[in-house]
């Protein structure tokens, strides 16, 4: 670390990132705990497989026709400049997208823009609504940027937990009133990260509803939306009325193998794609044209979706046998690749775990397991299916060390 003095820009500091205290505090980032578990595992073990199921990307490479698509337009040299807010060549493919995957009606002009990946549009999007004081309502657990720029803006954050007794959707009328009438946003994801539930066109018409009666704007974050089991990959602008009230935020990153390309949309209503444009205009300069144009080919070819959904589908299933096979109870998600699962309280006869932090610490420690604990509205821990594995031989494998390692430990429910 430099040696130079940093009391003159420490002095500066925005109270949003700790004012003076920046980079003080002893708290660690979920994501930076586990990643420091993983390196003391590996250095202390360095001959065991770890067994990864906490990373949260696709473990494949974007299609070959993409990546064909990418190195072609890369090479021209009208493709070189500054996208800004988009080409209409990729506007045009995900419009087009939205009605033949989801049956919904978006103009391409005004009802659609691109984005460098979901995470920046859900970070833009309060800019649109949020004043000091406003309320962005929140599922916990969940994806926390839209939250932290609430809180950024001088917003507050109201968390909506997400329990098992309500099949992981929001209590809407538990919401106080005094906090009601402050709302400006409500943010969903559905099918839902972490959870892995899915969302009903009836719930989705009931949150339409809700907006409408309270004024509040919905964004839902359908980062996940490609991967549902239960039922058709539904979309909530699909319902009536959802045009009226909000937007949706789509990303080829999950459905598509392209995690790494930060390329996704935001659609719905024309107005607040307007803002978002407008937000999006004074924030960056669009993403590489070259990757719209890749992503175009991909929107325009649905067995790439529907074969990554087919894998990780068949991931799941062999992931809840093992699991309930040493003592979980679960079952395959509606949507997502990831399965959500109530907390061990202990291995052994003297081991007990607190909290699924502590659960996660042991599986790490103790037998190489990677996993992500949430304590937000219970003790869960998160098991991706995104785990390294070439073809059905090599996943049995990796499912029979897991299997072996759970076991031994003798894990207590």
């Amino acid at each position: 670390m430099s040696n130079i003095n940093d009391s003159h820009v420490r002095s500066l500091f925005a109270d949003r990132i700790g004012g003076e205290e920046y980079g003080l505090s002893d708290e660690i980032y979920k994501f930076e705990k586990i990643k420091r578990a993983r390196q003391a595992a590996e250095r202390d073990q360095p001959d065991r497989l770890l067994i990864n199921l906490g990373v949260g990307e696709n473990d494949e490479m974007a299609a070959p026709t993409v990546r064909a698509a990418l190195a072609l337009e890369a090479n021209q040299s009208e493709n070189r400049g500054y996208a800004d807010n988009g080409i209409d060549e990729f506007k045009e493919a995900a419009a087009r997208f939205m009605g033949d995957a989801y049956g919904v009606d978006i103009d391409q002009d005004s009802e659609v823009n691109h984005s460098i990946g979901s995470k920046p549009a859900l970070a833009m999007l309060p800019m649109a609504f949020i004043n000091p004081g406003d309320v962005t309502l929140m599922t916990v657990p969940g994806y926390p940027v839209a939250g932290t720029y609430t809180a950024y803006l001088g917003g507050e954050v109201h968390k909506m937990p997400l329990l098992a007794e309500n099949d992981f959707l929001p209590d809407l009328e538990a919401i106080p009133a005094d906090v009601l009438k402050r709302a400006k946003m409500m943010v969903l994801n559905y099918p839902n990260s972490p959870t892995g539930a899915i969302a009903t066109e009836g719930w989705f018409k009931d949150v339409i509803e809700f907006a409408l009666r309270n004024n509040i704007t919905i964004v839902h974050d359908a980062a996940h939306g490609l991967l549902s089991y239960e039922q058709e990959p539904l979309s909530f602008l699909a319902v009536d009325g959802a045009k009226e009230v909000g937007v949706e935020v789509h990303s080829l990153s999950k459905g598509f193998n392209m995690i790494g390309w930060r390329i996704g949309w935001v659609c719905g209503n024309e107005t607040v794609v307007s803002a978002f444009a407008d937000i999006k205009d004074n924030t960056d300069s669009g993403q590489f044209i070259p990757i719209q144009k890749a992503a175009a080919v991909a929107l325009g070819d649905f067995s790439i979706y529907r074969d990554v959904q087919v894998k990780y589908h068949r991931r799941l299933e062999k992931l809840v046998t093992v699991l309930n096979d040493v003592g979980f109870s679960c079952k395959v998600p509606g949507g997502t690749y990831f399965l959500y699962a109530a907390n061990p309280v202990g291995a052994g006869d003297s081991v007990k775990f607190a909290s699924a932090e502590e659960a996660t610490d042991y599986l790490i420690g103790e037998a190489g397991i990677l996993t992500v604990p949430w304590d937000d509205a219970g003790a869960f821990l998160r098991f991706s299916a995104t785990y390294d594995a070439d073809g059905e031989a090599e996943e049995d494998e990796l499912m029979k060390l897991l299997t072996t390692r759970l076991t031994a430990l003798d894990l207590r429910f």
